[in-house]
This record gives structure tokens, sequence and C-alpha cells, in this order.
């Protein structure tokens, strides 16, 4: 056993179906080849990416330990232990960056707990690509996640965002389940006023990408198509 323990390894993925180097750096594909250990949401994406970005690795002595809702504390909490013998391990996400807006922020504060070095690789996160292009407040934003599902409370909460941006001169940023990202769109132009900012930015960093700041009153005129397309949401009134 070494007396040095391994390092956790946050390692990012594509935003979609576009080879890794396109938009990853050179450092990840020389990290992920020299890890066996992975902690991973889904072992056949997971198994594909790796492939993709390493294909002279062997699949074979992959050891992936599964990160998904099923997971249990007892579990999660052992994955760590091959830091102990002296082994990194990855933790991988399913898309863009870990631990943001993805599944792992437990295991990485398990890490720092147990004094296991966390090292953090370059790659995009949809929320700052998003933030960055959107011409609204890059000093001063928020990420909100999912909006409620119920029709009441999600107009509620659209209301709150919008007056906390006021407010605070805050960007607001949140997603939502790209099938109902048309729905979102109905309500939005429904409930925000009509010299609110509203940024759309859609399939970020693929052939597909759509990212549009314009406000209420002038996307009243417009009719994205956001169905089943990953999107950031971002408001902003002044």
């Amino acid at each position: 056993m070494s007396n040095e323990s391994g390092k956790l390894y946050l390692v990012p993925t594509t935003l979609g179906d576009n080879e890794p180097l396109e938009v990853l750096p050179l450092s990840v594909k020389k990290i992920v080849e020299q890890l066996d250990y992975f902690i991973v949401e889904n072992e056949k994406s997971a198994r594909k990416f790796i492939k993709k970005i390493a294909p002279r690795k062997s699949q074979p002595n992959l050891n992936l330990f599964v990160l998904d809702k099923y997971t249990t504390e007892v579990e999660s909490k052992q994955y760590l232990d091959v830091c102990l013998k002296g082994l990194d391990i990855g933790l991988l996400s399913e898309a863009g960056v870990p631990a943001v807006a993805d599944p792992g922020a437990n295991i990485v504060m398990q890490a720092h707990h147990i004094n296991i070095n966390v090292v953090p690789l370059v790659g995009p996160s949809s929320i700052i690509l998003a933030m960055m292009s959107s011409g609204l407040n890059g000093q001063n934003f928020a990420f909100n996640g999912y909006l409620p599902i119920d029709n009441i409370e999600r107009k509620k909460a659209i209301k709150e965002l919008e007056k906390l941006s006021k407010s605070r001169n805050q960007s607001q940023l949140f997603i939502e389940t790209p099938y109902r990202n048309e729905k979102m769109f109905s309500e939005l132009k429904r409930v925000l006023t009509p010299a609110t900012l509203l940024c759309i930015a859609t399939d970020i960093t693929l052939q597909s990408e759509s990212i549009k700041t314009m406000t209420i009153m002038e996307w009243g005129k417009q009719t994205p198509s956001l169905q089943k397309r990953p999107t950031i949401f971002i408001i902003h009134k002044f």
C-alpha cells in the first residue's frame, strides 16, 4: 500500500456528440489515459466517451463505479477507497464539467473530508459559456437549477427571479428538461414584463448552436426550435 493517497480528478466531457478534442484540452486526454478507475453516472456513455478520447485504452481494465439516483450513501463513500490505496480516480461528467449542475458534489466533499487532493480539469460548462455569450451581467449572476414543474409554483418562481434580478442587478440562470423547453419559453413570454431581457442558449459548442438575447417583447415575434435541445435560460431585468 502506498503511503501517499491518490487524487480525485474531475474529468469534463463534451456537451454533445462532437469530437472531444474540439472542446477539451489535450491534458484531459492524457489524464484519462492514465486512469483505470472512474466514478460515472452511466456506464455505457462513460465507456463510449473514454473510447472516443483515448481509443488505445484497454476497456476490460476499466473499473467504473456508478453514481446515480439509486446509489446509496454507503456505496458512494466506498468509491474513494482506491485513493487511500494510492491510486487515482476520475469523476466523469455526463455532459460538461462534474459537480456543477451535475452529480458528484458529495463525492468531492467526501474527498476533502479524508484529505484526498481534488484536481479539476478544464472543460466546457454550458452555464459559463451561456453567461459569457449573453451580454448580461457576468459580474453578478446566479444559477438556479430547475424551476418547479407545477404551473402555479413555476410562475411564482419566474416572477421571483425577475424581481431578484432587478433588486440585485443579478442575471438569473436556470435550465429545463429538454422536452419541456418550449413550454418554458411560452411561460416566460407570458409571465415576464416586456422589457425584461431573456437569453436562450441552445446546443452550446455544437454545429446547431444558437445563442440570442432579446427583450420579452422582441421574443414575442420569435418561435425558436428548442424541443429536446439542451438549453440555458438567462433573464435580467434592469
